[in-house]
Protein backbone atom coordinates (compact mmCIF):
# COMPACT_ATOMS: atom_id res chain seq x y z
CA UNK A 1 0.00 0.00 0.00
CA UNK A 2 1.57 3.57 -1.09
CA UNK A 3 1.21 6.57 0.97
CA UNK A 4 -1.88 7.84 0.69
CA UNK A 5 -2.44 12.10 0.83
CA UNK A 6 -4.83 12.69 4.08
CA UNK A 7 -7.77 13.03 2.27
CA UNK A 8 -7.79 10.08 0.33
CA UNK A 9 -7.03 8.52 3.71
CA UNK A 10 -9.68 9.83 5.77
CA UNK A 11 -12.37 8.98 2.62
CA UNK A 12 -11.37 5.16 2.15
CA UNK A 13 -11.80 5.16 6.45
CA UNK A 14 -14.86 6.78 5.82
CA UNK A 15 -16.11 4.69 3.58
CA UNK A 16 -14.76 1.30 5.59
CA UNK A 17 -16.68 2.96 8.68
CA UNK A 18 -20.05 2.81 6.89
CA UNK A 19 -21.91 -0.29 7.10
CA UNK A 20 -23.91 0.58 4.11
CA UNK A 21 -20.53 0.76 1.45
CA UNK A 22 -18.84 -2.84 0.82
CA UNK A 23 -15.21 -3.56 0.73
CA UNK A 24 -15.51 -3.94 -3.18
CA UNK A 25 -16.63 -0.55 -3.60
CA UNK A 26 -13.51 0.86 -1.65
CA UNK A 27 -11.59 -1.44 -3.96
CA UNK A 28 -13.25 -0.32 -7.15
CA UNK A 29 -13.12 3.36 -5.88
CA UNK A 30 -9.50 3.41 -4.66
CA UNK A 31 -7.85 0.40 -5.29
CA UNK A 32 -7.23 -1.23 -2.24
CA UNK A 33 -8.37 -4.85 -1.14
CA UNK A 34 -10.52 -5.50 1.80
CA UNK A 35 -6.96 -7.09 3.61
CA UNK A 36 -5.49 -3.42 3.08
CA UNK A 37 -8.17 -1.80 3.99
CA UNK A 38 -8.08 -3.50 7.64
CA UNK A 39 -4.29 -2.93 7.30
CA UNK A 40 -5.20 0.56 6.91
CA UNK A 41 -7.77 0.60 9.49
CA UNK A 42 -5.14 -0.80 12.27
CA UNK A 43 -2.64 2.25 11.36
CA UNK A 44 -5.34 5.30 11.78
CA UNK A 45 -7.57 4.04 14.44
CA UNK A 46 -7.00 4.11 18.12
CA UNK A 47 -6.88 0.29 19.72
CA UNK A 48 -10.23 0.39 20.96
CA UNK A 49 -11.40 1.77 17.83
CA UNK A 50 -10.04 -0.83 15.51
CA UNK A 51 -11.24 -4.08 17.81
CA UNK A 52 -15.15 -2.24 17.48
CA UNK A 53 -15.10 -1.61 13.64
CA UNK A 54 -12.88 -5.22 13.14
CA UNK A 55 -15.93 -6.96 15.58
CA UNK A 56 -18.69 -4.84 13.87
CA UNK A 57 -17.46 -5.70 10.12
CA UNK A 58 -15.88 -9.21 10.41
CA UNK A 59 -18.74 -11.70 8.64
CA UNK A 60 -21.28 -8.90 7.92
CA UNK A 61 -22.80 -9.09 4.87
CA UNK A 62 -23.25 -5.91 4.20
CA UNK A 63 -19.46 -5.25 3.96
CA UNK A 64 -19.37 -7.72 1.28
CA UNK A 65 -21.52 -6.78 -1.72
CA UNK A 66 -21.44 -10.21 -3.47
CA UNK A 67 -22.75 -12.02 -0.32
CA UNK A 68 -25.49 -10.15 0.45
CA UNK A 69 -26.66 -9.41 -3.05
CA UNK A 70 -26.58 -5.62 -2.90
CA UNK A 71 -24.19 -5.36 -5.80
CA UNK A 72 -27.23 -5.72 -8.28
CA UNK A 73 -28.37 -2.21 -6.43
CA UNK A 74 -27.23 0.84 -7.76
CA UNK A 75 -24.66 2.97 -4.77
CA UNK A 76 -22.41 5.64 -4.98
CA UNK A 77 -19.27 5.97 -2.82
CA UNK A 78 -18.63 8.98 -0.33
CA UNK A 79 -17.69 12.08 -2.22
CA UNK A 80 -16.20 9.94 -5.10
CA UNK A 81 -19.34 8.66 -6.62
CA UNK A 82 -18.14 5.91 -8.30
CA UNK A 83 -20.77 3.79 -9.31
CA UNK A 84 -20.29 0.38 -8.28
CA UNK A 85 -23.73 -1.13 -9.42
CA UNK A 86 -21.59 -3.66 -12.41
CA UNK A 87 -19.91 -5.27 -9.22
Amino acid sequence: MATLAPELRSEIIEMAWRDDTPFEAIQLAHGLAEAEVIKLMRQSLKPASFRKWRARVTGRNSKHARRSGIHERAKTGLRSHTSWATL
